[in-house]
């Protein structure tokens, strides 16, 4: 009797303030890198801190967005940025996905996180951001490319 191979964990974190094709397609690309993918959705206070700004969308309405989504297995509430390698232990997570703005950021989380064997930074979806989303609705820019 052959033993199964044990599944791959990948884990990420988000705001996702406005939810768009940037952030479906980040996470549609994270989960092509195992069979579980779990999301830490920042929590309304760590945002505020973050950015002096609270998110569109409450913490909760935020998490059900992104637990709706066909590519996404599980998320939970991230408070601190401090404790993303308490998080990667957690859940056992084996790939730790972010994106390019991140580059090289989190490579320390690889020496104190049993589990993480991988940390990948995907390129960002071109030309959207929440930010210039926000500023385009408030009619503050008026240009379509709309990456702040």
């Amino acid at each position: 009797m052959q033993s199964k191979e044990p599944e791959t964990i990948v884990i990420t974190f988000g705001t996702f303030s406005l939810f768009h094709i940037g952030h479906l397609k980040i996470l549609e690309r994270a989960r092509t890198y195992g069979q579980k993918l779990i999301v830490g959705v920042s929590s309304d206070e760590f945002n505020f801190i973050k950015k002096k700004a609270y998110p569109v969308f409450t913490q909760n309405e935020r998490m059900e967005i992104v637990k709706a989504l066909k590519y996404v297995d599980d998320v939970f509430l991230e408070e601190s940025m401090e404790k993303k390698a308490e998080y990667i232990n957690q859940h056992q997570a084996n790939i730790l996905i972010m994106g390019d703005d991140w580059k090289d950021k989190f490579d320390y989380l690889l020496e104190t996180c049993p589990t993480l064997q991988k940390v990948i930074y995907l390129p960002r979806t071109p030309h959207i951001s929440s930010s210039g989303i926000e500023l385009f609705i408030r009619g503050i820019i008026h240009e379509r490319d709309i990456s702040i």
